[in-house]
C-alpha cells in the first residue's frame, strides 16, 4: 500500500514550482476548451496527485482519450505547496483551467461567490445514476444553496481513534462508547505511566479534530452551521464552550501527557508513541494507517492496531455517527470554460469510473462511491477499508475539516487559538471571543 499524503502536505499553502506537466506554457495560466490541430477539443485539469494516484489518474485520462475522439484531457501536475496560490492567480486573471482539483468548503465558496464556477446541479440531476453515484456525506463540501459545485475524485479521509490493542489488552480496556469511558480509560492508563492519548500540539492542526467532534458531539452540525453563516456571536453557543471546558478538562487530567506541545505530526511522532507503546491510543486522520503499516507493520499483521470512532457525549445533542475530517477531494469546472459539456462527458465518463475505482481500491484509496462494500472486503487490508467506508456511509454529516471550511483569516485565528486553548493560556469564554471578531471576515 502506497504511503498517502499527510494532512499537513495535503492541505497545506506555500511557494514552490511545477513538478511536471504535459502542457507546455506559461505558469499559472489555464485553458478554456481550445481547439487541436486534429479538431479535439482541448479539456485542461489541473491536479496535484503523486506516486501511485497520479498514475491511476493518468491511465483514467488516457482511457477516456482513446474513447472519445472529440475531445481531448491533458493533465497538469503541480506540487501541493504552490497550488492553491496558482490557482487563485489563474481565477484572478479570469484563465483557469477547465477542470481544477480542490477540497470544497470555504475557498471554493469564495470563488463560486465571484461566479468562477460552473454550476453542475442540473447536469447531474440529467443522470440520477451518476448523481447517485455519490455517499451523500460527502457531496455537503461542495454543496452550496442546494447548488452541487464539483464532484469527488479521490478516497475518503474521516478521523478515528487508533489504539494499540495490546496496552488496551494489559490493562483491561475496552475501546471507550462514551465520554466518561474514555475518561476512564485515560485515568487507568496514566496510573499505569502510559501516555493516555498521543497528541502532535507541535504541528497546532491536530487540535481541530477535538474541536470538530466535541462541538458536534454537544451541538450537532448547526453549531458550526451558524460560524459559517457568519452569525454574531456564533463561536459562544454553548456548544463551543462546553467543547473547549471538556478540552481543558483533558489537559488538567494529564490525558496528552506532558510534552505534547511539542509533538510534530509531519513526522509521525505521535503515532510513533502508538506502536511503541508509549501510548495508549491516537485520535487522527484514516491518512496515518499507512504509517502504523511501514513503521510497525507486524503490530498491523497480529491485529493488534485497533481502531473506534469519537465516543458519544453523554448529554450532547449531536448524531455519534457524525465525523469529522476530509470527506475527498473534488474536481469542479470553472465558469469560464466556453463548452462545459465536454467537461461535463470527462467527469461523468473517466472520473471514478468502475476501472478507476478498483485501482484506486488497489492503492489502498477508499473512494466515496456506492456498492464498494464486496470490492473493499476482498483488498488487502479488506477490515480497515471496511470499517471507514462504513463509517462514512452511516454518517448523517460528514464535517470538512474547520481549516478549510473557513476563509483563511479565520483559519488561521483558529489554529492560533486553539493553541492557547490546549496550553491553557485562555479559557474557553476567551477563545470564544477572540474567535467572534473573526466573524464575516476573510
Amino acid at each position: 500500500m502506497q504511503t498517502k499524503l499527510t494532512r499537513r502536505t495535503f492541505l497545506q499553502v506555500a511557494g514552490g514550482t511545477v513538478l511536471s506537466t504535459t502542457l507546455a506554457g506559461c505558469f499559472g495560466v489555464g485553458s478554456s476548451q481550445t481547439t487541436t490541430g486534429s479538431g479535439s477539443s482541448t479539456v485542461t485539469v489541473w491536479d496535484i496527485r503523486t506516486g501511485s494516484e497520479q498514475k491511476v489518474v493518468q491511465t483514467a485520462v488516457d482511457s477516456f482519450n482513446s474513447a472519445h475522439p472529440g475531445i481531448h484531457v491533458t493533465i497538469n501536475y503541480f506540487q501541493n505547496d504552490p497550488y492553491k496560490q496558482k490557482l487563485q492567480v489563474a481565477m484572478g486573471a479570469h484563465n483557469p483551467p477547465d477542470i481544477f482539483f480542490g477540497w470544497g468548503g470555504g475557498v471554493l465558496k469564495s470563488y463560486i461567490d465571484a461566479n468562477d464556477v460552473y454550476d453542475m446541479t442540473s447536469d447531474l440531476n440529467a443522470d440520477p445514476t451518476w448523481k447517485n453515484r455519490f455517499l451523500p456525506a460527502v457531496m455537503s463540501a461542495v454543496t452550496f444553496n442546494d447548488k452541487i459545485y464539483g464532484v469527488p475524485n479521490s478516497g475518503m479521509q474521516p478521523v478515528l481513534f487508533f489504539y494499540n490493542k495490546n496496552i488496551f489488552n494489559q490493562y483491561h480496556l475496552s475501546p471507550p462508547q462514551t465520554w466518561s469511558d474514555l475518561l476512564a480509560a485515560i485515568n487507568t492508563l496514566k496510573q499505569h505511566n502510559v501516555i493516555p492519548i498521543a497528541l502532535a500540539g507541535g504541528s497546532q492542526w491536530p487540535y481541530l479534530m477535538y474541536e470538530e467532534y466535541l462541538v458536534d458531539r454537544y451541538g450537532g452540525p448547526a453549531a458550526f452551521d451558524a460560524v459559517l453563516a457568519n452569525q454574531a456571536g456564533a463561536w459562544s453557543q454553548d456548544a463551543f464552550i462546553k467543547a473547549n471546558t471538556a478540552i481543558q478538562q483533558l489537559v488538567t487530567m494529564g490525558a496528552f501527557g506532558s510534552s505534547f506541545g511539542s509533538t510534530i505530526a509531519d513526522t509521525n511522532q505521535d503515532a510513533a508513541l502508538v506502536y511503541t507503546g508509549r501510548a495508549g491510543m491516537m485520535l487522527q486522520g484514516n491518512w496515518n494507517f499507512p504509517v502504523f503499516v511501514t513503521n510497525s507493520p507486524q503490530l498491523v499483521q497480529s491485529g493488534q492496531l485497533g481502531w473506534f470512532p469519537f465516543p458519544a457525549i453523554e448529554d450532547g445533542t449531536g448524531d455519534p455517527k457524525d465525523i469529522a475530517g476530509n470527506p475527498c477531494n473534488f474536481y469542479s469546472i470553472s465558469s469560464a470554460d466556453k463548452s462545459p459539456q465536454n467537461a461535463v462527458t470527462f467527469l461523468k465518463d473517466a472520473n471514478l469510473s468502475d476501472s478507476e475505482v478498483k485501482q484506486f481500491v488497489a492503492v489502498g484509496d477508499i473512494p466515496p462511491v456506492v456498492g464498494l462494500e464486496s470490492q473493499l472486503a476482498n483488498a488487502q487490508n479488506g477490515d480497515w477499508l471496511q470499517y471507514n467506508y462504513q463509517l462514512v456511509q452511516n454518517a448523517p454529516h460528514f464535517q470538512l475539516s474547520w481549516d478549510q471550511a473557513l476563509l483563511p483569516g479565520p483559519a488561521q485565528a483558529l489554529l492560533t487559538n486553539l493553541s492557547q486553548l490546549f496550553l491553557k493560556q485562555i479559557t474557553p469564554q476567551q477563545f470564544s471571543a477572540n474567535m467572534n471578531k473573526t466573524i464575516g471576515t476573510s
